[in-house]
């Protein structure tokens, strides 16, 4: 077998794996990406992009893509659980798409997953990520060097040797990377599987609302599994049909579910095709085991119900991309790796508890199990994660979800309205190319000049009053270094430090260094 070498492998160009690869380019690192699949998504799946993934999309050169693929109607969701898409409404969730203006620069994105996917694709190929469909991981081992892999391209049956310093596990649920690297899981286990079906239907252009995004949750008995889903798409009068999966289900029977979830018996229904996919609640024990380092559904598998999994596949390769450039660059060492699993699998295991109670709520609200989690405010959901780790200097000894301000290290630096040169500018929009370091003291700036040199890396100080403005003052108590002091911003937007006392380089340096495990 012929061999090749890469810094990064990765399995699998879903959300997860294709978000990996395009911040690892960004970063300046190569990764090789293998599918199965022919190409990306080919049905609209996932849909919706949180401004949390929004803002780093607008700093590597995506986020205008992902605007432009907004689906056409009114910009609002409708979210109904009734008894046929055309029944009774049994309650209502219907809304304008959240406005979190106040929280973040960017508003949300409302691409579907196959529209999102093509995106990231496209730019990552532009920045130097190898991606490569229709080619499978036959295996691999790992030692202390890198990773070993076998691949295979199905369209030749050719295999050829891939080593690599690390390989990322972004193959799913049915993916087989995690198990391999002897990764186990564990959760609520499976509901069943879900085909769901992407049908013509023309006619209902008149009859449901004409909104961006349209999710009925059908509660009916005569349905397979007495429930259904029924979710628009990006094309005027196609829908997607969400029914339990029966392999000997003909067209015909097919074409009779649609109608029923409906509530129009004569329907003229066209199928267009189908995708059957598991529906489970299960997450991985760890999500790191030697070079392996799993993300996405691979990750933590969860009910759709809630509209969140992609969003977190996404989120989980932002934040893995930096500490994978940093530890191959040289930057940083093998024990910032370690924060991986510190900081996303709690964050992976409640969005995954999240979407499990409102499977309930939503689909089965008679079989509600006692157990379930009270669910948060969106504010609270998206934006008051607390990470816990050792790439977090003065953190918190446990992960949480808090309110938003003041922020500390291990959450997200918040959005402040700033003014640059008399234009607006949000604090993060200064982020995701390395460190950052923001202070109204003028003495940090040569302490940070100091300090990115002797370590070699990318920090970047703007100070509040030289270049920035504050015109409400609103820095120093979203931040909460009142009366001085200096943040220092991780490449991913998280506080990793915080101090309130006078420039310090020593100070500086040693919580860069305790953060890169140098």
């Amino acid at each position: 077998m012929k061999s090749e070498q890469t810094p990064v492998l990765i399995v699998g160009a879903g959300l997860a794996g294709l978000s990996t690869a395009l911040f690892l380019a960004h970063h300046g690192v190569r990764a090789v990406v293998v599918d199965r699949h022919p190409g990306t998504a080919n049905q609209p799946k996932a849909r919706g992009q949180s401004p949390t993934i929004m803002e780093a999309f607008r700093r590597v050169g995506v986020a205008d893509a992902i605007t432009a693929a907004t689906p056409p109607g009114r910009p609002e969701m409708t979210i109904v659980i009734c008894d046929a898409v055309t029944g009774t409404v049994m309650h209502s969730y219907s809304e304008a798409f959240p406005d979190f203006a106040a929280l973040s620069p960017m508003p949300s994105g409302m691409a579907s997953q196959q529209a999102a996917e093509a995106a990231m694709a496209a730019r990552a190929t532009e920045l130097g990520a190898d991606l490569r469909f229709s080619t499978v991981l036959e295996s691999f081992e790992q030692d202390a060097d890198g990773v070993r892999a076998v691949l295979r391209d199905v369209s030749t049956d050719e295999r050829y040797e891939l080593t690599a310093e690390y390989l990322v596990g972004a193959d799913g649920n049915r993916g087989g990377v995690g198990s391999a690297a002897g990764i186990g899981t564990h959760g609520r286990g499976a509901f069943g599987h879900t085909t769901t079906v992407l049908f013509r239907a023309e006619e209902l252009i008149d009859i449901v609302p004409d909104t961006a995004v349209l999710m009925y949750y059908v509660q009916n008995p005569a349905l397979p599994n007495e429930s259904g889903a029924f979710v628009s798409t990006d094309r005027p009068g196609e829908y997607v049909a969400g029914i339990n999966d029966d392999a000997t289900r003909t067209e015909e029977e097919t074409v009779a579910a649609i109608r029923t979830l409906v509530g129009r018996p004569d329907l003229d229904v066209t199928v267009l095709g189908s995708n059957t996919w598991e529906v489970a609640h299960r997450v991985a024990d760890r999500l790191t085991a030697g070079r392996v380092h799993l993300v996405g559904d691979a990750a933590h598998l969860m009910p759709p119900t809630g509209g969140q999994g992609g969003n977190t596949a996404m989120l989980d390769g932002m934040h893995l991309a930096w500490k994978l450039a940093a530890v191959v660059r040289g930057e940083a060492g093998p024990g910032l790796l370690a924060s991986h699993d510190a900081e996303q699998l709690p964050y992976g295991q409640t969005i995954a508890d999240w979407q499990f109670a409102n499977l309930f709520e939503r689909m089965h609200p008679d079989q509600t199990p006692d157990d379930l989690p009270e669910l948060p405010t969106p504010t609270i959901g998206l934006f008051g994660y607390r990470m816990a780790s050792g790439a977090i200097v003065g953190g918190a000894e446990t992960y949480g979800f808090q309110e938003v301000t003041p922020a500390v290290p291990g959450m997200r630096a918040p959005h402040v309205p700033l003014l640059r040169d008399g234009a607006p500018v949000s604090p993060r929009d200064l982020m995701y190319d390395g460190f950052v370091l923001l202070t109204a003291d003028p003495g940090w700036d040569e302490a940070a000049t100091k300090v990115a040199e002797r370590l070699g890396i990318r920090l970047d100080a703007y100070r509040i009053g030289a270049g920035l403005t504050d015109p409400d003052g609103r820095f120093a108590p979203a931040y909460g270094v009142e009366g001085g002091g200096a943040v220092l911003v991780r490449p991913d937007g998280v506080i990793g430090w915080r101090t309130a006392g006078a420039a310090d380089a020593a100070e500086l340096d040693g919580a860069l260094r305790t953060i890169l495990d140098r």
